[in-house]
């Protein structure tokens, strides 16, 4: 306790500023409510999956309860705002720190596991935006935890203060490289589209004597503007991601995999919800459904 009281001293000195999870710090301007796309019976626009996406404020910030999701891997977030505590005998990984004021939550979640914030020893992210990476500085200054994003994605990193703290990038990565930790090893997939260094996680866990691949998606949600440089990136996003081995799907935000469901499921007891090979690429058709009909709409129809 006195570790987390210490965190949340921190926070307190650093003010309000950039702080308040506004929707416009994270994304930028609410979307238009169209284009429209049907994927499996649901439809959706750009406006009504960002809503999805982030909920209110209060959804961003509070706590779901922290649970095992498969093996080693935890999920530490918020209702909508994913962390993940990858857990080993010599130190704990955390994937996505979101907002800086959701630290102290997400080292209370990590608590009521049964682990120590403190020995978080590598902090991870989807993507440079404030919901999923702004923390990332006080992590590494409360554990002493080395930051490593995606190259492509360093600059928006240096670039996403909180006052006057800034982000320390201890290692750039690149497509296909490996962080190992404990006998656990992740390896980041360059998904470029909704930022330059969007980052897709992949890790085989095992549960129950057998091996499951697990893939942490980053969003695939497109910008409102499409430039020919982000078509390019999206259209080898979307075939690495479908490339990509997968028994359980998760994401930067809960409802990219149908955590809440899923989570309700997993309180009844039975087999792991989590693992749910048949809808890995349920949301990568979603985006990719839009992304399709957003170039349509911009090009006028045409071809």
């Amino acid at each position: 306790m006195g570790h987390l009281c210490r965190i949340v001293a921190v926070v307190g000195l650093i003010g309000a500023a950039g702080a308040g999870p506004r929707l416009v710090e994270a994304q930028g301007q609410p979307p238009p409510d169209r284009p429209a796309v049907t994927v499996r019976g649901q439809t959706y626009t750009p406006r009504s999956i960002l809503a999805r996406n982030m909920g209110t404020e209060a959804d961003q910030t509070t706590a779901f309860p922290p649970h095992r999701v498969i093996g080693n891997i935890y999920y530490v977030g918020t209702r909508t705002l994913s962390s993940f505590l990858i857990t080993t005998p010599e130190g704990h990984i955390l994937i996505n720190s979101t907002y800086e004021r959701n630290v102290p939550t997400t080292a209370k979640s990590v608590e009521r596991l049964g682990f120590k914030f403190a020995d978080v020893k590598i902090v991870l992210g989807t993507h440079a935006h404030r919901d999923h990476q702004e923390g990332d500085a006080l992590v590494r200054q409360m554990t002493g935890a080395r930051s490593m994003v995606m190259a492509e994605d360093v600059p928006a990193m240096r670039a996403m203060k909180v006052g006057d703290r800034e982000q320390t990038v201890d290692r750039a990565l690149r497509d296909g490289d490996t962080v190992t930790l404990g006998g656990t090893t992740l390896t980041a997939r360059l998904t470029a589209g909704h930022t330059r260094g969007c980052t897709t996680w992949t890790a085989t866990v095992q549960e129950g004597g057998r091996s499951y691949n697990v893939v942490i998606n980053c969003s695939l949600r497109a910008p409102g503007m499409l430039t020919p440089e982000v078509i390019a990136e999206f259209e080898r996003t979307f075939t690495l991601v479908r490339s990509l081995r997968c028994d359980v799907p998760l994401g930067d935000h809960p409802a990219q995999y149908n955590m809440h469901a899923k989570h309700m499921k997993l309180e009844s007891g039975g087999a792991n919800p989590f693992i749910d090979a048949a809808n890995c690429h349920l949301e990568t058709d979603i985006q990719e459904a839009m992304y399709r009909a957003a170039i349509e709409e911009q090009r006028g129809g045409r071809p």
